[in-house]
């Protein structure tokens, strides 16, 4: 039989022929509504109706097997793509993504491409398809059965309440090894199995920064429980320690930009009344993400005896944060007459220090930014009649009881970041800590 020309389709109705092949009809126009049938045989078309499929718009041609796989695996895919619209599905299992475009049909997760990039690399545990790629009948079936809240419930059910569990804006080594211990070491499918420390305590080595001289040295640290204390040695045969950090008062953030290696970290703590920087980093990704837990681990077991009534969620809120915004700002001085200077600016909670260098090991400068309610504010521009250098035109003020902080930004976008970050800390109550806090500084100054 010739084919005859095919339009863009409208409707689609198949049915086997005499001959062992497949007719399909393709309705480019409906007419009143009438049920049209047709007959095609090897030399003739018949036609039921009184008018020819000509005048219907109506035209049909002989359908191959490999025509109808085409129409099973368009089947699939849309049977895919519902499953991952549904509740619990429709965003990434790994990183909480909002579009999920790529599934583990080993796992049976639904998950994001760029966390897809991550499975790729677990092939022995995980292997995924784009949804827009061809899926057999017996992976939908298997992706039917299971979803992102069943692999859940099998691979991340005893995930310890400390355990950092990275989203879409984290950096790659926190998601990866986050992927890493639930599909291929399995480390949260039994109570107890993820060990961070033996018997309370975690040694070993880490490339550490020096204060002075801007290298990365080998360093041995200790982090004890017990003790709740982080300490650090010049040597590994090293019995006084050249720093002991209080777990309580530290702020880890993994920096792998900032540092230049992938598996940057970023510890931040108290000396001496001052802030501390410390810059870290380990060859191995599943080695930092540890002892970035393993810090976690041991102020959450301090603060749960530091604050026995507290229930959990206060605790993590508590514990190692990521640092709401960071970036350069420039500034003048308390007077505001000096001249305005570049400082690199990083917003922690409720302070905001300022540094020379985004690298420094110690800030310039703090400021404690309490709430609204206890006379803290920020708003866009500066007072009418600033003097200064300033290069940057896009103004902020930090009002505090002691005294106005003026600030520019290089561009409006980087303005309303700022903006928006600072208004958010100022717009939270202050807890007991914090007014401790604000005195501490209050004191200081």
């Amino acid at each position: 039989m010739n084919d005859l020309p095919v339009p863009l389709p409208r409707t689609l109705n198949v049915e086997p022929t005499v001959g062992g092949g497949f007719v399909f009809y393709e309705f480019t126009e409906a007419k009143e509504n009438r049920s049209l049938s047709f007959e095609f045989t090897e030399d003739k078309q018949t036609n039921k109706e009184t008018c020819g499929p000509e005048e219907l718009g109506v035209v049909g041609h002989t359908v191959t097997p490999a025509d109808m796989e085409c129409t099973k695996e368009i089947d699939h895919q849309q049977t895919m793509k519902a499953l991952a619209q549904q509740a619990g599905n429709d965003t990434c299992a790994d990183c909480g993504a909002a579009e999920t475009t790529w599934a583990s049909y080993t796992l049976g997760v639904f998950i994001c491409r760029n966390c897809s990039g991550i499975h790729q690399n677990l092939y022995e545990h995980s292997q995924v398809k784009c949804l827009e790629d061809p899926w057999e009948a017996a992976e939908v079936q298997f992706m039917e059965k299971h979803g992102n809240e069943v692999a859940k419930s099998k691979y991340a059910v005893h995930v310890p309440i400390y355990y950092y569990q990275p989203t879409h804006r984290d950096c790659q080594v926190l998601r990866e090894e986050w992927i890493r211990a639930k599909y291929e070491r399995k480390e949260f499918t039994k109570p107890d199995k993820l060990k961070l420390c033996i018997n309370g305590v975690r040694e070993g080595t880490l490339w550490k920064r020096g204060r002075d001289n801007k290298q990365f040295l080998i360093r041995k640290f200790v982090l004890s429980e017990r003790e709740g204390t982080l300490k650090y040695f010049k040597t590994q045969e090293g019995k006084e320690p050249k720093c002991v950090i209080k777990v309580d008062s530290i702020n880890a953030s993994f920096q792998p930009s900032k540092i230049g290696n992938p598996n940057g970290l970023q510890i931040t703590h108290r000396k001496d009344s001052k802030t501390r920087n410390i810059f870290l980093y380990h060859e191995d990704g599943e080695e930092i993400v540890n002892w970035f837990n393993a810090i976690r681990m041991a102020q959450f077991n301090y603060f749960k005896v530091a604050f026995p009534t507290a229930v959990d969620k206060e605790i993590v809120n508590r514990m190692t944060q990521n640092f709401l915004k960071e970036g350069y700002m420039e500034k003048t001085g308390p007077k505001q007459t000096e001249g305005f200077r570049k400082r690199w600016f990083t917003l922690d909670h409720r302070r905001l220090m300022y540094f020379k260098n985004p690298m420094d090991a110690f800030p310039k400068g703090e400021v404690f930014l309490g709430s609204t309610s206890h006379g803290y504010d920020v708003k866009k521009g500066l007072p009418e009649g600033t003097l200064g250098n300033f290069t940057w035109r896009h103004g902020i003020t930090i009002v505090t009881p002691e005294r106005n902080y003026l600030l520019t930004c290089e561009t409006d976008k980087e303005q309303q970041t700022w903006v928006q970050a600072l208004t958010e800390v100022l717009g939270k109550p202050m807890t007991p800590q914090d007014c401790a806090a604000e005195a501490h500084f209050r004191h200081r100054s």
